[in-house]
């Protein structure tokens, strides 16, 4: 059995965008996490009756298609940014990784704040 020797630094640097393994992967799921909890607490909220989104931009992809047309918005929100990031990310890491995770912060505190409401309509139970 023969040992394969591992690609030399020249050959790795003439593989594609694509084939490379995209860095703030740990990033970038959390940010795709919160993002997901932030579509599902508003659904929460609508289905309830009691509330009304307060983004003008969701209110018309919700008033042109329904829940999906949010989701649709909120997700083509999240690829953009995500694929923003990844391409910083290429240039400064730490940049990247600052955008994801203030990201993260902010839609964190958007579900959280999704979440109080929700427990205060008094539609848990």
């Amino acid at each position: 059995m023969e040992e394969t020797d591992p690609k030399p630094p020249q050959q790795e640097k003439g593989r594609s965008f694509w084939s490379h393994q995209l860095p703030l992967e740990r990033e970038t799921c959390v940010f795709i996490l919160v993002n997901a909890l932030d579509v599902f607490m508003t659904y929460l909220l609508l289905v309830t009756g009691s509330f009304r989104e307060s983004n003008q931009l969701a209110n018309y992809f919700i008033a042109g298609w329904g829940i999906k047309g949010m989701v649709y918005f909120k997700f083509a929100l999240v690829t953009v940014v995500t694929v923003i990031a990844q391409i910083v990310a290429r240039k400064k890491l730490s940049t990247g990784r600052n955008l994801l995770n203030f990201g993260s912060l902010i839609v964190a505190g958007v579900v959280i704040y999704s979440f109080v409401l929700f427990l205060r309509s008094g539609h848990l139970f």
